[in-house]
């Protein structure tokens, strides 16, 4: 999950976004403010998304499409950059949303929080949270099929 230290840098856009080569990321992004939540289809539609490249252009641990945001626990392969992928994510799905869905304007916020995974025990406690956020929010729902994780 992380690799030499000469292969860290640091992206500045609103936020700052550190990068480490090899190393897994734990995204978040959100609708944008003032728009409607994501319909169960649209939820559809971004988890889909999300899942199309896996295991080719990076390696999913786990992800969770709430009806707000969405959570995503992700490894570049190769020379797939984390910023491309995500973009293509938003993008894509921007795109879909506004096609097939009826939304109108700009879908998510520009930017987003990322962190750098820092060990097992550090993707286990993100992958536990995004798993276990469906659950905070509607307890009272068992199934939600909105979340998945892979093997860790």
């Amino acid at each position: 999950m992380t690799a030499p230290e000469d292969e860290f840098h640091i992206l500045r856009n609103r936020a700052e976004h550190w990068r480490l080569k090899g190393s897994a990321y734990f995204i978040t992004w959100r609708v944008l403010e003032g728009t409607n939540d994501l319909s169960d289809r649209e939820r559809d539609v971004v988890k889909e998304t999300i899942k199309h490249f896996h295991d080719e252009r990076y390696r999913l641990y786990a992800l969770v499409v709430m009806n707000d945001h969405v959570h995503v626990i992700v490894q570049p392969l190769g020379d797939h950059e984390l910023s491309k992928i995500i973009q293509g994510w938003k993008s894509y799905t921007a795109n879909r949303l506004q096609r097939e869905h009826g939304r109108q304007g700009a879908v998510w916020q520009k930017d987003y929080p990322d962190r750098i995974i820092r060990g097992e025990d550090d993707l286990y406690e993100k992958a536990n949270y995004i798993i276990n956020n469906p659950l905070k929010r509607w307890p009272d729902r068992q199934d939600y099929p909105w979340v998945e994780w892979f093997a860790l």
